[in-house]
């Protein structure tokens, strides 16, 4: 069969790219081994934040004594997991998506697509030929670290986490990233007692030290356990409870077990050696239009520049103008923001203090704490944070905006990372009163 393009992967990205494509008159055939959306609208950004909403409401209620007057709370995780299943998942079923693909003229594959060569894809059996190229955007999949027994166990990764009935009576986490954080703090909102085990000497690893910090305290505080330096040997299960032992300490045991040690993409499996690519590769490298090679393009997961939905539709709409021959700027990666939606929310942009060090760069950082913000004051119970500034020759190069609605606060100091504004115009700026984000004015004037 004959298109222009085929798309491989249908997650936010490859859907964006393949209907617009689409609706400019191309012929273009999608490919999608699971369900037409990828991971976001069923697994990852809007069911776990629903979970995440729920679980704050409980703990903002417990919040009101000593503020408002006296409450309580009754959790029920019944009406999180119905929630997910009816308004945001339809239970799994990807039909409304998939008509809204096949209706802006997308002729959609089911089945794992692999490049049998260049121009070509074959699935199940049968083959599909592009006379303009491919675009990859199979996004990624859990991974699962090579721990001594644990393949043999019913453990659960975060597809599983999400689809769950009930909340456990006790959970073991292992990876203190921001997808185990974000769902230990969940589940131990909800009544599950959580053990987090870290490898790492911090949570959040790739993030500033005071954010990890600044997590292990409010997680010890709601009663969740934090193990970090703790790399897991061992798992066994003997059919009602886990055992992981860490080589450090003491066994630890619960009722399920949360693999959220990291994600990975197959580029063997994709078969991208068809045109001269390492398979062995982690990513796949692409230059400032997201091309990997002649007729071929890459975006989202694949591409290693970060998991996040918003990079998988950032590279989405340079593959449209590129492929449609339309002017489109390059890709820039300095100012990519990310959010861990724990509470406090963890935001952080471009580099981190010690990551603009290893560059050799002049660094300078200043750091101001939210409770002492006027904002903070105000807020009281669940003040906790901090704005952490990193510049170097009179622009920001980093940011991290750690408290109540950081992903919120983060957005000025994106835009300032990414447009390089100079940290002396920044200072001159007017800043509301009193606002959370007011503690960056604070933050400025200590740099």
């Amino acid at each position: 069969m004959e298109f222009d393009v085929i798309v491989l992967g249908t997650g936010p990205g490859g859907e964006d790219a393949a209907g617009r494509l689409a609706e400019a008159g191309l012929r273009v055939a999608a490919v999608e081994a699971n369900l037409v959306g990828g991971e976001c609208p069923y697994w990852g950004c809007i069911p776990s934040k629903m979970m995440i909403r729920a679980a704050d409401l409980l703990t903002e209620a417990r919040r009101v004594p000593g503020v408002a007057g006296d409450s309580s709370v009754s959790p029920d995780w019944g009406q999180v997991a119905g929630r997910i299943r009816t308004e945001a998942t339809d239970d799994w079923n990807d039909e409304v998506a998939a008509k809204r693909l096949t209706g802006k003229g997308v002729q959609l594959f089911r089945g794992q697509g692999k490049i049998t060569a260049r121009g070509e894809v074959t699935v199940n059996g049968q083959v599909l030929r592009a006379a303009r190229g491919i675009v990859v955007a199979t996004g990624s999949e859990p991974a699962v670290p090579p721990i001594e027994g644990l393949r043999r166990t019913p453990f659960w990764n975060n597809h599983d986490a999400i689809e769950a009935e009930q909340a456990p009576e006790s959970l073991i986490v292992l990876g203190g990233g921001a997808i185990g954080a974000e769902l230990a703090q969940v589940f131990s909102r909800f009544g599950t007692a959580v053990t987090v085990l870290e490898s790492a000497d911090r949570l959040l690893p790739p993030e500033e030290p005071e954010a990890g910090e600044l997590l292990r305290k409010v997680f010890e505080a709601e009663g969740i356990t934090v193990r970090t330096g703790a790399a897991a040997r061992r798992v066994d299960h003997d059919g009602s409870v886990f055992t992981v032992e860490t080589g450090e300490g003491p066994a630890v045991r619960a009722q399920r077990l949360l693999v959220a040690t990291g994600r990975r993409s197959d580029l063997s499996a994709l078969g991208v050696g068809a045109f001269g690519l390492d398979e062995s590769a982690r990513s796949i490298e692409t230059d400032g239009r997201m091309r990997a090679a002649e007729g071929l393009w890459a975006l989202g997961d694949v591409t290693g520049k970060g998991a996040f939905t918003h990079v998988s539709m950032y590279q989405a709409n340079i593959v449209v103008h590129d492929i449609l021959g339309e002017p489109v700027h390059d890709a820039e990666y300095h100012a990519v923001p990310r959010v861990t939606f724990t509470d406090p929310e963890i935001g952080s942009v471009g580099l981190s203090q010690a990551q603009a060090e290893q560059r050799g760069l002049r660094v300078r950082t200043a750091l101001t704490r939210i409770a002492d913000s006027s904002r903070g004051w105000i807020h009281k119970a669940g003040n906790e944070g901090f704005i952490k500034l990193v510049a170097a020759d009179g622009v920001l190069v980093g940011a991290t905006s750690a408290g109540p609605a950081g992903g919120e606060v983060l957005s000025m100091l994106t835009l300032a990372v990414h447009a390089r504004i100079p940290v002396r115009r920044l200072g001159e700026m007017l800043y509301a009163f009193p606002t959370f984000h007011r503690a960056v004015e604070a933050t400025l004037r200590e740099l």
